[in-house]
C-alpha cells in the first residue's frame, strides 16, 4: 500500500496520536530527499524495530550556511515517493519551508558543547539548524524511537545530548554507514561528483580503513595513524582537507593513543563537493 503523504503539521501529529492510541509503535526516519540505499537502510531498521514508519522529507535551510550548496541541494520529492512505496513506509511529511518556519518564527536551539568543534566550527549555524529542526519534527510527530545513519556521527552525538538534556521522550537509534562496493560511503552529495571526482573520493574511505586496518594490527600512536591516513588522501591528490582526526566518541575530544571508546572522522574536498565519512574503532 502507497505511504500517506501529508504536508499540513496538523495532519501528520493527529495521524501519529491515533497510531499511539491503536497501542502501535511509531519509528520516525528524518531526511532532506535525495534518497539512496543508506536512507532506506534506516527505513528498514524502522520496519524491524516499529508498527509504523514516518519518513519526513525536508530540506532545512536554516542547517546550510550562506556560500553551502541549499540551492542546488538535489531534490525529486517524486522519485523519493516512489522509493519509499516500495519500502513499507506508512507516512511521507514533506512540509514547505513556509510551513516549517512560518513568517515570524525566531526561536532557535542553542546546541551542545559536542557540536561545537568540526563540523560546528567549521559550518557556523550548522548545528542550530540541525537541533532546531529536529526537535520541531519531534514535537511533530511524537515518535517512540528516531533512526540515524552514523555518517553524520557528530550530528548523532548532538541530537542525542538534545535528547538527554531536554527529557525528550524518544529512543534514538545510530544505524551503520553504508557503502558503494569499493567503500565509498552513500551521500546524496555524490550525485555531484564527476567521473573523475568520483573515482578519487574512494580514497576517502580508503583512509579511513587504512587506520582501522593499523589498529587491528597493533598501532595505537594518533599521530602515525593520521600520517599514515593523510598519505592516502595526498596520494590521491585530495589536498583540501577540513579534518582527519581521532577522537573520543562520546564527547569527541582528540585521543593520542586510540582506545575503545574512539572513531576516526574526517572531512574532504573532491573538487568543489564536500564529503565526510567515520569509522568506529573497536
Amino acid at each position: 500500500m502507497a505511504p500517506v503523504l501529508l504536508t499540513d503539521p496538523a495532519q501528520i501529529l493527529e495521524l501519529v496520536e491515533e497510531q499511539h492510541r491503536q497501542g502501535k509503535r511509531v519509528g520516525l526516519v528524518p531526511t532532506m530527499g535525495a534518497l539512496h540505499a543508506g536512507h532506506l537502510s534506516l527505513v528498514q531498521q524502522s520496519n524491524i524495530d516499529t508498527d509504523f514508519t514516518v519518513v519526513t522529507i525536508f530540506v532545512n535551510p536554516t542547517q546550510f550556511g550562506a556560500d553551502e550548496d541549499l540551492e542546488k541541494y538535489p531534490q525529486d520529492l517524486d522519485l523519493d515517493i516512489r522509493q519509499l512505496s516500495t519500502h513499507n513506509v506508512d507516512a511521507i511529511f514533506a512540509p514547505t519551508r513556509e510551513t516549517m518556519y512560518p513568517p515570524g518564527s525566531s526561536t532557535s536551539i542553542l546546541p551542545p558543547e559536542v557540536a561545537k568543534p568540526f563540523e560546528g566550527q567549521l559550518r557556523p549555524g550548522h548545528f542550530e539548524g540541525v537541533a532546531t529542526i529536529v526537535l520541531k519534527l519531534f514535537n511533530l510527530i511524537p515518535a517512540n524511537v528516531a533512526f540515524f545513519g552514523q555518517k553524520d556521527y557528530q550530528q548523532t552525538r548532538v541530537i542525542g545530548q538534545m535528547i538527554e538534556d531536554l527529557n525528550i521522550p524518544i529512543e534514538i537509534k545510530i544505524c551503520p554507514v553504508i557503502r558503494e562496493p569499493d567503500g565509498l560511503a552513500l551521500s546524496s552529495r555524490n550525485a555531484y561528483l564527476s567521473p573523475a571526482e568520483r573515482e578519487q573520493a574512494v580514497a576517502l574511505s580508503k583512509a579511513l580503513f587504512q587506520i582501522e586496518s593499523l589498529v587491528q594490527e597493533g598501532q595505537r600512536d594518533c599521530a602515525e595513524l593520521l600520517m599514515a591516513a593523510k598519505k592516502i588522501l595526498a596520494d590521491a591528490s585530495i589536498h583540501e582537507i577540513d579534518y582527519v582526526a581521532l577522537v573520543d566518541k562520546q564527547n569527541l575530544s582528540p585521543v593520542r593513543q586510540v582506545h575503545s571508546n574512539a572513531i576516526a572522522m574526517a572531512a574532504v574536498y573532491i573538487g568543489g563537493t564536500r564529503l565526510i565519512d567515520n569509522i568506529i574503532l573497536s
